[in-house]
């Protein structure tokens, strides 16, 4: 029985068949890394505004709230030069003992 070709017929495409595979890999992992740059091109920026807009948030939202109120003194109370700390008026009246009765025994 006689060969279908010749056998540099099929080794010619034996190493074309070598040649397509090699190349289909080759681009295969050129366009993997591609890929995975512009993953994490997109990642890291995504990043960056996440944070930045947490970072804006707080400081929108530090200057819109209201600070903390500052306390007013009570009346006929003075306040001393040192912050939390007030001066008593020196003449305070004693409060007086209500006389109470007693049942009688």
């Amino acid at each position: 029985m006689a060969a279908r070709g010749s056998r540099n017929a099929q080794r010619a495409r034996t190493e074309a068949e070598r040649v397509r595979l090699h190349n289909a890999r080759r681009d295969w992992h050129v366009r993997q890394i591609a890929r995975r740059t512009r993953d994490n091109v997109i990642a890291v920026v995504a990043g960056v505004i996440i944070v930045a807009g947490a970072v804006v948030s707080q400081v929108v939202h530090a200057q819109v709230t209201a600070p903390e109120p500052t306390p007013t003194p009570s009346p006929g109370v003075e306040q001393s030069e040192a912050p939390g700390e007030q001066i008593l008026p020196s003449e305070t009246p004693a409060p007086e003992p209500v006389p109470t009765q007693t049942p009688a025994e």
